[in-house]
């Protein structure tokens, strides 16, 4: 066999290596990612958010139920759902299950776009391409009426176009939300408006970063938005990170924290799951996190908005 030889086979082989590994090995290997994030009002007492998205959950992912529902022992103060809960008609019963445990803390959550539609078999390529060139591909509608049902019974908030105040850990959470800006279901004019300025936080919440609902939500005053959708990049290149987001969010921010605009912080949830079409990670396993929500610094003549830059921009494990 020649070099060219050689080198072909040597590819070839690497590239079945690196698909198994990513079919086979990272996307169950379930990790907790941890952040400290100063978003609270000065004076405030840190709380404790457990941050979980895109489950993609299909009836048989017993090990993902176990895991997410074995979530309850970090005691979190508050639990954030940023949606895309289903990827089977059948899997809400799998859901409930896996947060079963979960629902007994105070929670909020809104919907993405695979917990109204199933997926289906698209063609590798487009997930490569930019979101604005992709049309969506919906397959049959999910049961996410079941779903919400099965939140609010145990008491989460579904915070889709409202805005609500909290109280966790014994303080004030101001918080708004909407619907999935993936599907172009988002309307922030009927969650706009100055947020509780006596809050301890002014929480956003939402299914896909899009700049578009990022922007109002700083504009708006709000210290954190949370959100999901990018898988992180889903395949991810060392050195090099995120290959997309399926957004209209750069690539740099695909997955953990980072600021957005002069005060507002953000964690983009690199999620638990895959499309069952597109069942690989690499260099991006499926993530839970937990984030430590302390007090903004403050010095002398700083507003209430202004703090220092604490990890911006960190992709923090």
């Amino acid at each position: 066999m020649n070099k060219l030889g050689r080198a072909l086979l040597a590819t070839t082989a690497l590239g079945a290596a690196t698909i198994a590994y990513a079919a086979g090995i990272e996307r169950r290997h379930w990790t907790l990612r941890t952040a400290t994030v100063p978003v609270l009002s000065p004076g405030a007492k840190p709380i404790r958010v457990l941050h979980i998205s895109d489950l993609h959950m299909t009836p048989n992912q017993v090990s993902k139920q176990r895991w997410v529902a074995a979530l309850a022992d970090l005691n979190p103060d508050l639990v954030v759902n940023t949606g895309d809960n289903l990827a089977h008609k059948d899997a809400v019963p799998a859901v409930l299950r896996a947060l079963g445990p979960l629902l007994d803390r105070p929670g909020v959550f809104v919907f993405g776009s695979n917990d109204y539609y199933a997926p289906k078999p698209k063609n590798p390529v487009r997930y490569l391409l930019p979101s604005s060139k992709t049309k969506r591909i919906h397959g049959v509608t999910l049961p996410w009426r079941d779903l919400r049902a099965g939140m609010v019974e145990r008491g989460w908030e579904d915070l889709t176009h409202v805005r609500r105040t909290l109280t966790v850990n014994g303080q004030t959470i101001f918080c708004a939300g909407l619907d999935d800006p993936h599907l172009k279901r988002d309307r922030y004019a009927d969650i706009a408006g100055t947020p509780d300025p006596d809050a301890v936080l002014r929480l956003g919440v939402t299914h896909s970063p899009e700049p578009r609902v990022l922007d109002p939500f700083a504009a708006d005053g709000y210290d954190f938005v949370m959100a999901g959708h990018t898988h992180g990049g889903q395949l991810r290149v060392p050195f090099y990170g995120a290959l997309v987001t399926n957004c209209e969010l750069d690539r740099g921010r695909a997955r953990g924290v980072s600021r957005w605009g002069s005060h507002m912080w953000m964690n983009v949830s690199a999620g638990m799951g895959t499309s069952p079409y597109a069942p690989v990670r690499f260099c991006c396993p499926p993530e839970a996190s937990l984030l430590t929500l302390v007090p903004r610094p403050v010095t002398p003549g700083q507003g209430r908005n202004e703090g220092a830059r604490f990890g911006a921009g960190a992709d923090m494990m």
